[in-house]
């Protein structure tokens, strides 16, 4: 793995880098569900890789918020087993400790892509009101980011309330000639500008259910296009 999976040079970033060759394990190394056999070219990320590091990033947000309890602004779809692993870190982490976060869960929904290609129209579907926010330290949650479109957009907003600070979790950031890591706080994995699923990243509403990040195949994205 260490061949394939490197830490940035730059230690201060924190964050795996996937190199762009890098073209993911074979199908057969590992379980997923067999419907979508022809749908996915490889396993890119195991869940066991997601899971390890996603407790790694729980302690470099027990150590940056300290004292104060988390406001968790969870982003969905795609964030929600992301969002709710690390939380869950986050108290198995304070129980084992002398210093315990209370983390409170919050929802919004976003919507910004359309097949596999992101839009410049930006949805925020339920929750608008987000004054519940109001002088609290507030972690945004969010499973992949890329161009940053979306998670200004959502700052911007969030901002709006007045919270005390606001700080991005992103499992995923994309590596764009205007990628947008200077958004994200905590990042999992910098990653090739690849079309990935899995983990509940969805194409439209499908692979949600697979356990592992995945690449898309070719036949996988004119099966389910829209």
């Amino acid at each position: 793995m260490s061949a394939l999976l490197q830490m940035d040079n730059a230690e201060i970033k924190k964050r795996i880098v996937i190199k762009d060759d890098w073209p993911g394990y074979s199908l057969d190394l590992f379980t997923y569900p067999e419907h979508y056999h022809d749908d996915i070219e490889s396993i890119y990320i195991p869940h066991g890789v997601i899971m390890n590091r996603t407790e790694r990033l729980a302690h470099y947000i027990m150590d940056d918020f300290r004292d104060d309890n988390i406001m968790v602004l969870c982003v969905l779809k795609g964030g929600y087993k992301f969002c709710a692993d690390l939380v869950e870190f986050i108290k198995i982490l304070g129980r084992n400790s002398n210093k315990y976060l209370e983390t409170r869960v919050e929802f919004i929904r976003l919507k910004s892509y359309l097949n596999d290609q992101s839009t410049e129209d930006l949805h925020i579907i339920g929750c608008q009101d987000l004054s519940f926010l109001r002088g609290k330290s507030v972690l945004i949650v969010e499973a992949i980011v890329d161009t940053g479109k979306t998670m200004k957009a959502l700052l911007k907003h969030v901002e709006t309330f007045e919270p005390k600070m606001v700080k991005v979790a992103g499992l995923l950031v994309k590596r764009l000639t205007n990628m947008a890591e200077s958004l994200t706080d905590y990042v999992g994995f910098e990653i090739p500008n690849r079309f990935v699923v899995g983990y509940a990243l969805d194409y439209n509403e499908y692979f949600r259910d697979l356990n592992h990040i995945c690449v898309l195949s070719r036949t996988g994205k004119m099966k389910y296009k829209i």
